[in-house]
């Protein structure tokens, strides 16, 4: 699990430009950030080295992580960033 600091810092490097991107991002936080693994973590880190057309791309399914990208870590948190939450789960 990461430490307090380590997921505000976390949270402040995932801002992003565009919207669409933070929506998901603000609901993998509310749902998943509390017990942040440093894996999904790591992997959460190599997203957002992306430029934001192409994360969106990944969020969106509209393509699926290649190369470096292409590990569990990645993988692991873009199925919970795809996954929507209905309102009764809040």
């Amino acid at each position: 699990m990461l430490s307090v600091a380590e997921l505000n810092k976390l949270r402040w490097r995932c801002r992003r430009g565009l919207l669409e991107n933070d929506l998901f991002i603000e609901r993998f936080f509310s749902h998943h950030g509390q017990a942040l693994t440093v894996s999904r973590a790591q992997g959460l880190t190599r997203l957002m080295e992306l430029a934001d057309p192409d994360l969106l791309d990944l969020l969106l399914a509209r393509r699926e992580p290649e190369g470096a990208l292409d590990d569990t870590d990645v993988h692991d948190v873009l199925r919970l960033m795809r996954t929507p939450y209905s309102a009764e789960r809040h």
